[in-house]
């Protein structure tokens, strides 16, 4: 199904706006807000618009530019991927196996999320060589412990342990929305449905997004309440450093760390024997406060010099701000709400366009700055 316009989609930014005319506002509100008064969301895009890059001239990037990356051991078509994104079915459902087979054919790395709607071993059979799997440390070492050997089972050869949830981040929209996990359906929430078509009827098609890899360490014959309370579990402030040693210990594949925003903290996660690090506020979903990631990376990768594999996410929306990034010190970029925008607004086809769209954008860009290679 692909959502039709009378101008037609041709950024991210487009894709944001269709996709907040398709979905209900409780669901939408759910992926575009952010903590506080998402002043950190904001903070993300605004050092991107500060960040210019300069034109050369007399450069012949006549051909084809390329913009192949290699990153932890692989290359890739792109120098981006698509980011981690829990409960990613509201804004469409089955979107998890859309976002993993789109990376899987555009080159493209995909992590899947601990709480994805689709199985980490449905996710990794549908991505093969393009799946990660992102672990969220709960309260439950046993289900720690549990998930770090499925995803080797599963083939899995890079984990991504997410640090920067020590506590759910209070965002605004949610609380006045009434969004909670078990959705209560009141009068309000009926008429947004009402209004919104396309969204529920597919919805009511494929099913309430699930959280398809906690399912079965939920007792037998649990209610949607039982579940809530299991993936509430998955925020915990127990993580430290002594911890993630024992994780790095458990894990024998390439081990990335996800949400440092600070230079101590990437230098010790490089002490630890942590393979790369992403730096990231998670979008601007935990603290209000916390500075840009484009800052953030620059800082860190002064601190830690040339050769550790860094990677940034947030606030990234177009081919440019991937090539601000790579310039600022980044190995690697990941993007997280665009894709949810995209499959939102053009159904299972608009991974795909996204793709297309940041490659023109970043081929465009790399011939403007005489780049005809990353």
């Amino acid at each position: 199904m692909r959502y039709r316009s009378k101008a037609p989609l041709v950024c991210a930014d487009d894709l944001r706006e269709a996709a907040r005319r398709r979905m209900p506002r409780f669901a939408f509100d759910f992926i575009d807000g952010a903590a506080g008064s998402e002043a950190g969301l904001a903070r993300n895009r605004a050092a991107f618009e500060a960040e210019l890059l300069r034109p050369r001239a007399l450069v012949n990037t006549d051909g084809d530019l390329k913009t192949g990356r290699r990153f932890l051991g692989q290359e890739w078509s792109v120098p981006f991927g698509i980011s981690p994104i829990g409960l990613a079915g509201i804004a469409w459902p089955g979107i998890d196996l859309v976002l993993a087979g789109a990376a899987e054919r555009n080159g493209a790395p995909y992590i899947a999320s601990t709480p994805a709607t689709a199985s980490l071993e449905d996710l990794k059979r549908t991505a093969a060589v393009s799946a990660w799997f992102q672990l969220y440390v709960g309260r439950s070492q046993e289900i720690v412990d549990d998930l770090i050997d499925r995803a080797a089972a599963a083939g899995y050869e890079v984990l991504v342990v997410t640090v920067d949830v020590p506590r759910p981040g209070k965002r605004r929209r949610d609380l006045r929305n009434g969004f909670a996990l078990p959705l209560k359906i009141g009068p309000r929430m009926i008429a947004d449905l009402m209004t919104h078509p396309k969204w529920s009827l597919e919805v009511l098609r494929k099913g309430a997004p699930r959280f398809a890899n906690l399912e079965r360490y939920a007792p037998p014959g649990a209610g949607a309440r039982s579940l809530a309370e299991l993936m509430a579990g998955q925020s915990s402030g127990r993580l430290d450093w002594t911890l993630l040693a024992q994780l790095r210990e458990r894990w024998q594949g390439r081990l990335v760390v996800k949400g440092i925003m600070a230079p101590e903290d990437a230098m010790r996660a490089r002490e630890e024997g942590v393979d790369a690090v992403i730096v990231s506020n998670h979008g601007g979903r935990q603290l209000d406060s916390a500075p840009a990631t484009l800052h953030a990376l620059k800082q860190i990768r002064e601190a830690v010099g040339p050769d550790y594999s860094l990677a940034v996410d947030g606030g990234i929306r177009t081919g440019e701000d991937i090539l601000k990034s790579l310039f600022a010190g980044a190995d690697f970029t990941f993007l997280g709400r665009p894709f949810l925008y995209a499959v939102a607004a053009r159904g299972t086809n608009g991974a795909n366009d996204l793709f297309d769209m940041l490659r023109a954008e970043l081929v465009n860009a790399m011939a403007q700055v005489g780049r005809c290679e990353l």
